[in-house]
């Protein structure tokens, strides 16, 4: 089964043609949003289009307009706010950060990359900081940093482009600022599918090691459940079911691009497939389990 494995991670790690196209000047969807949500989203761009208008150089105010309007699905607008905080505060690396998730956003990745390096130069040798949240999670308690979140991008760009070298040198200075159960879960598990794209199996084995069923967690629970699969080395009857049955918005996108990978690590290519294609069907077009079942598609189509 072990070369199984290592022909069919051979064959995606290898092939990176297929990559998506930047729309950074081409239409996309918009998130699918309920009313309430539309509305209080709305209800705190509004806000912070009022503080950028009382102070537009305050970075904090360029920062916040900017999250907000991508928030509502405005991502080049968005990008061109971060544009304009890069020009007044270049130093910021904070700039960089936001700028580049949102180049992912848009399959950008080039952008991305250079924005997330950029970042990191930035922020070499200093103190770590948590990273507000402007989705706050249930007990409002931000669980990333400003540097686990640089790191954290840097490596899903290079991940999607299928340079995992390079990812996982990202995601190992990621997992090092990575200081509570949530962000270590989130880190691991891009972390873990890197080594096992580069055929590091005692080290994804050691990382799994690391790993508890009973970690305590707010937020990032899927990628733990994705962490677990390998622990547990869990079958599925009808994978596809199962997905359907379990996850749904988000989640079906997050959870199901780590079960698509788990199933393909299992030799299953062919449910790894209808699982990807599950997930570009979803309206999470935005999310990154959505990008990367995208990028994996496209790969798996060029073979």
């Amino acid at each position: 089964m072990e070369k199984i494995f290592v022909f069919i991670l051979l064959l995606i790690s290898l092939n990176t043609a297929g990559q998506q196209a930047c729309q950074e000047n081409k239409p996309y969807p918009v998130p699918v949003l309920s009313e309430e949500s539309k509305k209080e989203l709305e209800n705190k761009l509004a806000e912070a289009k009022e503080n950028y208008a009382k102070d537009s150089s305050d970075a904090d105010n360029i920062i916040w307009l900017g999250r907000r309007t991508a928030y509502l699905g405005n991502y080049r607008e968005a990008i061109g706010i971060f544009t304009q905080g890069i020009k007044l505060h270049p130093r910021d690396a904070r700039m960089y950060r936001h700028r580049g998730h949102r180049y992912i956003t848009l399959r950008c990745f080039d952008q991305a990359i250079a924005d997330f390096k950029k970042a990191a130069s930035l922020i070499k040798g200093k103190p770590d900081e948590p990273e507000p949240d402007g989705l706050p999670n249930a007990k409002n308690i931000p669980t990333s940093t400003l540097q686990s979140n640089i790191w954290y991008h840097l490596g899903l760009a290079y991940f999607i482009k299928g340079m995992y070298r390079k990812a996982l040198m990202a995601y190992r200075e990621c997992l090092k600022v990575s200081k509570n159960p949530d962000m270590y879960v989130a880190t691991a598990n891009w972390l873990h599918l890197t080594l096992r794209r580069l055929n590091k199996s005692k080290e994804a084995d050691a990382l799994l090691n690391t790993v508890s069923a009973d970690m305590n967690l707010i937020e990032n629970t899927d990628y733990h459940k994705i962490l677990m699969l390998y622990k547990t080395e869990t079958d599925f009857a009808d994978p596809l079911s199962f997905l359907e049955k379990e996850k749904a918005g988000l989640g079906l996108a997050s959870f199901g691009f780590g079960m698509g990978c788990y199933l393909l690590f299992k030799g299953d290519k062919e449910n790894a497939r209808k699982i990807f294609e599950k997930i570009v069907g979803s309206n999470q077009w935005a999310s990154f389990g959505y990008i990367a079942a995208e990028a994996a598609l496209l790969q798996m189509k060029d073979q």
